[in-house]
């Protein structure tokens, strides 16, 4: 009987030591947040990351979950909380830029939005908000206007 290889996974979580930022609001947030979207290609470019967080609101990372085209990008729901449980997170803030500058959430912002705070809710892990960026560095929160 021939025996087959199975791969094994690893998991490792290696955080550094500095003082890691708290968010307190969306302002907080979007400060953060903002530092990893290009200027280059934040007009360009759809961008989805996510910032995790522990029980004290301090980011723990920064993940760019994917980029896009002009007028939109894939953000996984499975890769989200995958990275969330491996960086032990209890909260996390979803975030994308529209390159156009318009902040107002499409119907697909929404409904991704709804997805993933039902994965969270179904892990135990706070989807604290969810930030628009935009080119001109105006912002629109999701929690800030009532959505989530």
């Amino acid at each position: 009987m021939k025996q087959e290889v199975i791969s094994e996974i690893e998991i490792s979580y290696k955080p550094k030591r500095a003082n890691h930022p708290v968010v307190k609001s969306s302002n907080d947030a979007y400060s953060y947040l903002v530092q990893f979207y290009p200027q280059e290609t934040i007009a360009l470019v759809e961008q989805f990351s996510v910032a995790f967080l522990n029980r004290a609101n301090r980011i723990l990372g920064i993940q760019v979950i994917s980029k896009g085209g002009l007028t939109g990008t894939i953000a996984d729901p499975r890769l989200i909380m995958a990275t969330a449980l491996k960086a032990a997170a209890t909260g996390i803030i979803l975030c994308h830029n529209h390159p156009s500058g318009n902040l107002q959430p499409s119907s697909a912002d929404i409904e991704i939005t709804k997805k993933i705070e039902s994965a969270c809710k179904f892990l135990d892990i706070k989807l604290l908000d969810h930030i628009i960026i935009s080119p001109s560095g105006e912002y629109y929160s999701f929690i800030d206007e009532g959505i989530l």
